[in-house]
């Protein structure tokens, strides 16, 4: 800034480049300006905009219309939208288009247009500022080009969770003879690995062994969980004969695997189906590990939980104790275990949760049913809750069908449902 001080002989350089300035400033500006008749011949244009058309000036002014710039395209929207809502509103803002220059190729440009009118408001002109837009457009195409190697990446990832996810699902469950089994797993989300498992599988001569869990967490970690679990009750289960004893082979693996890491542990219930004398059903015990307890829908209609009270979270803590059931199931009858979605699951109830009251409630409506029934029924409850199902859900139902025998061919396990 000149000080009040300097001589006016040192302000006149000044004072001559204030007066080249405007038009300076106008040639050489950082973006294009055109101004053209109402018919759109162009009438001026600065330099900066010659320079990347690569046309000379007298090409241009007098000779050639705005739109004969523009792309075929671009050419149809300025007829169709632009040059109509310009003439309606006087002035029309940031439009993407594309300029043909003299050698044949694209520029994308910003495009704002105002119609200069005189004073009795009769339109005169139009001026036209045209930004570059070949740094954002370049920048848009690497913006999509990410975004659509993040949709590949993702669809990849959800693949993989899905096939982990089956494979930690028995694909179909073994058949009993004398009993139908029905089993549904809700996934809550694609992208990650949940925790619940479950599975029925033949013991000996007229006994299966069976199990459903749920470990803390998700992803990569609770798979591992998970796959220990399933493989350690499996093994635990042919060389120990109570349900508590195979609760305590778990405990024990995975404090052993996971002591030095971050802590893991998981709910389970662990269950052993031995044939009736009579054939005519099966004596079952449970043994709770810290899971929601079993509902036994009963023949006579009615329906209650059967708690395993004292049982403690598998994995917590290394001397867990273990808590065990014995029931009767018998012709009509159908035990159902679950996890911990199912009741936990958002609703507009006071406490905002599905809770263990409510599903008492609906399976004393449903009883007397078979596994296959209760199954159905509880899907359909599922899909009820929307979004509000947040947590992976499985379900397993096991029934004696009225009037079947263990001796008979009519009873089989169903395969293993997926949503």
């Amino acid at each position: 800034m000149w000080a009040a001080g300097d001589s006016e002989q040192e302000q006149l350089p000044f004072a001559a480049l204030l007066e080249d300035s405007a038009e300076d400033l106008y040639e050489n500006a950082p973006c294009g300006y055109l101004s053209t008749l109402l018919d759109g011949r162009i009438a001026k244009v600065n330099e900066t905009l010659l320079n990347w058309l690569g046309y000379r000036r007298e090409e241009l002014v007098g000779h050639k219309r705005f739109s004969d710039l523009l792309t075929v395209g671009g050419r149809l929207y300025h007829e169709t939208h632009f040059a109509p809502l310009l003439q309606m509103q006087g002035e029309v803002n940031g439009i993407a288009l594309e300029l043909k220059t003299a050698d044949g190729s694209r520029l994308p440009v910003l495009v704002t247009s105002v119609l200069k009118r005189d004073s009795d408001g009769e339109p005169l002109l139009i001026r036209t500022t045209l930004l570059d837009a070949r740094d954002r457009r370049a920048y848009e195409r690497e913006l999509l080009r990410a975004r659509q190697e993040a949709e590949h990446e993702r669809e990849r990832l959800q693949r993989l969770a899905t096939t982990l996810q089956r494979t930690l699902i028995p694909p179909a469950l073994e058949p009993v003879p004398g009993l139908e089994v029905a089993a549904q797993y809700h996934f809550a989300s694609p992208d990650e690995l949940g925790g619940d498992f479950y599975d029925l599988f033949p013991l000996a001569a007229g006994r299966w062994g069976f199990f459903m869990g749920d470990v803390r967490g998700k992803g990569a970690g609770a798979a591992v969980v998970t796959s220990l679990a399933r493989y350690t009750l499996r093994a635990a289960a042919v060389s120990d004969p109570g349900p508590a004893g195979v609760l305590a082979n778990l405990n024990a693996a995975i404090n052993r695997e996971f002591q030095e890491d971050e802590p893991r542990f998981c709910t389970v219930i662990f269950g052993l189906l031995t044939l009736a004398g009579d054939g005519a059903g099966f004596h079952v015990v449970l043994a709770g590990g810290g899971h929601p307890p079993a509902i036994l829908l009963r023949a006579d209609g009615s329906a209650d939980y059967l708690p395993t009270p004292g049982g403690q979270l598998v994995g917590a803590v290394p001397d867990a104790q273990f808590t065990t059931a014995d029931l009767e199931l018998g012709p009509g009858d159908t035990l159902l275990l679950y996890t911990d979605g199912l009741t936990e699951a958002r609703t507009r109830s006071e406490d905002g949760r599905f809770g263990d009251e409510a599903l008492l409630e609906f399976a004393r409506a449903l009883a007397p049913t078979s596994a296959s029934g209760t199954v159905e029924a509880l899907t359909e409850l599922l899909k009820s809750f929307g979004d509000g199902l947040d947590d992976d859900t499985a379900l397993l139902a096991m029934g004696v069908p009225r009037g079947d025998h263990a001796d008979g061919a009519d009873g089989e396990g169903r395969g293993t449902g997926l949503t």
